[in-house]
């Protein structure tokens, strides 16, 4: 029986520590992607900010170019189609304006195709204790779309880092269809240790979704530090493969029938009510009234 037909396939992912040269990135990514695709995998991701980690605005905006005519997006086109594998680039900084960049993820078929993109969602505008600062929304403009996209073994959710603190956007994505939820990520050292496997192992038993989070790892040139540990996550919470800190690969084989199963036992998007928000006081002042 094939893949296609029996819903099972090999999934890799590619965890990397991007630094400022996007020819020295992509020369690092098409090495692991090989690696992966040697290993089995038929459905390979990379992490956030696969072809960039860099800070600095001016330097940024220096090194990124449109989608269209954009070289890292043709080399990606090319290296998938070669290794004839699905190759989701889990994000690359393309121009969209003069002072603005998207953070967009790009699914690329077999084909060499681009079967599926979309922009991040939800901005990183945070301090942290410590002094760690970030504020996405200057240099990002965000995405408004959630998007499914079919692999030949289930339907994918595409979603990209901060975009995992937002369950009720993975419940919509699970209630379009998604059997498996993308999210490549680029989280930083302090919130990965803090939240990293909890927040995807919630967000794959809330909806009985396999998710696979390619992750940047280490402390990058441009003076950045990400938590790395890229993660396979089962529909039932089990962590099936985890990365380390440091770059390199890890393969996981998963079968549809598992969310079938999980969704069997806890049948839970079925059970969604519609409700309001109430304040007690409310309630008590309307009964006295």
């Amino acid at each position: 029986m094939s893949q296609q037909s029996n819903g099972e396939f090999r999934v890799g992912l590619v965890q990397m520590c991007s630094g400022r040269s996007v020819e020295r990135n992509l020369a690092e990514a098409s090495e692991l992607v090989r690696e992966a695709a040697r290993q089995g995998a038929r459905y390979v991701q990379t992490p956030e900010i696969t072809t960039l980690m860099e800070m600095e605005r001016q330097r940024l905006f220096a090194a990124v170019r449109p989608q269209e005519g954009n070289p890292a997006v043709a080399h990606f086109r090319a290296l998938a189609r070669e290794l004839a594998i699905w190759l989701h680039v889990g994000s690359v900084g393309v121009l969209v304006g003069p002072e603005k960049l998207a953070n967009r993820s790009l699914l690329i078929a077999p084909d060499g195709t681009v079967a599926a993109q979309m922009d991040k969602i939800h901005m990183f505008d945070v301090q942290l204790p410590g002094g760690e600062s970030y504020r996405e929304s200057r240099t990002y403009q965000p995405g408004d779309a959630a998007v499914l996209a079919e692999l030949p073994w289930g339907t994918l959710g595409l979603t990209v880092c901060y975009d995992l603190r937002f369950p009720h956007l993975y419940r919509a994505l699970a209630k379009g269809g998604a059997h498996f939820l993308a999210i490549p990520s680029a989280f930083t050292r302090q919130t990965g240790e803090a939240h990293w496997h909890t927040l995807l192992r919630a967000r794959a038993i809330e909806n009985g979704c396999f998710v696979f989070a390619a992750a940047q790892g280490g402390r990058h040139e441009s003076g950045r530090e990400t938590y790395g540990h890229s993660l396979v996550v089962s529909p039932w919470g089990e962590v099936l493969a985890e990365a380390g800190v440091h770059p390199g690969v890890i393969v996981a084989d998963v079968k549809l029938s598992e969310v079938e199963e999980a969704r069997r036992r806890i049948p839970s998007l079925q059970h969604d009510r519609p409700f309001s928000v109430v304040h007690a006081a409310a309630l008590e002042a309307k009964e006295a009234s």
